[in-house]
């Protein structure tokens, strides 16, 4: 009965958090980490979980989730239209690579540093979301030739380091190479898949054997989150990206920022305590 009524709460904490991650998924091309990252980060602490591989495992499992969230995703956005394939088999390649590295590097970084990352790299991008920059045109199109790997690579890399599908940098690096925020937040879906698949087998492989590891654990990805989030966003997904397409250029944005602007302070305000 005590197991029960400590599970419970944690239990609907999750199904709450899926809900809420699905329906971002689709709205924003986030594929929900930018959600599951923060709220893990503190369920798992509320549940005696060191510090010191905290966000390992709420970076793990939520990339672990957004491989199905990004499907459903995905799916959707390309219906309407708003996948650029093209991009894609530009960028695939480096994003993939990028989330491969990015999770074994990982490894080998306190907590602190994945908290520190994911809390400055939101920052900015809120603020270049919310600032009236909507005009600020960096190149006229994504890049090509040898500086072509370098945008997606990077993407990859911090996006798997701090569990998040790619929509959060995939979508404002997009728009200042000036494609449209509704590609851009299709294309980003399919981008959280390609970053979600090699960052799990990464923080699988490289927290493999832990003890200090929480039950239910395959490396740093705990399946019990997984079981009870994935399922829920997947539901939720189409709804989020029916509504992006209700919404103009300048609402996608500023809802975009306002929301990565409180994730990016509960982040610093996290690892500043620490």
């Amino acid at each position: 009965m005590e197991f029960i009524d400590a599970v419970l709460p944690l239990a609907a904490m999750m199904l709450a958090t899926g809900i809420v991650a699905g329906l971002l998924a689709g709205l924003l091309g986030v594929g929900g980490g930018i959600v599951i990252v923060p709220v893990l980060d503190t369920a798992l602490g509320l549940y005696g979980i060191e510090p010191a591989i905290r966000m390992h495992v709420a970076v793990a499992t939520s990339l672990t989730c957004i491989i199905f969230t990004s499907i459903s995703s995905t799916r959707a956005h390309h219906a309407k239209g708003a996948v650029d394939l093209g991009l894609v088999k530009i960028w695939g390649p480096a994003v993939l690579m990028g989330s491969l590295l990015g999770a074994i590097g990982a490894a080998f970084v306190d907590s602190q540093v994945l908290s520190a990352v994911f809390g400055v790299v939101a920052l900015l991008v809120a603020l270049k979301m919310l600032l009236p920059l909507d005009n600020l045109i960096l190149s006229r199109d994504v890049p090509r030739g040898l500086a072509a790997p370098f945008p997606p690579l990077a993407i990859g890399g911090l996006s798997s380091m701090m569990g998040i599908g790619g929509g959060t940098l995939s979508v404002p690096v997009l728009t200042l190479m000036n494609q449209p925020i509704h590609r851009a937040v299709g294309t980003a879906a399919l981008f959280g898949l390609l970053i979600s698949l090699p960052g799990a087998f990464g923080f699988a492989y490289s927290g493999w054997g832990d003890s200090r590891l929480p039950p239910g654990s395959l490396g740093y990805i705990n399946l019990i989150g997984v079981a009870l989030i994935a399922p829920v966003t997947v539901v939720m997904a189409p709804f989020g990206a029916k509504l992006a397409h209700r919404l103009d250029k300048r609402r996608l944005s500023m809802l975009f920022g306002f929301f990565l602007l409180l994730v990016a302070g509960r982040m610093l305000y996290r690892t500043l305590l620490a």
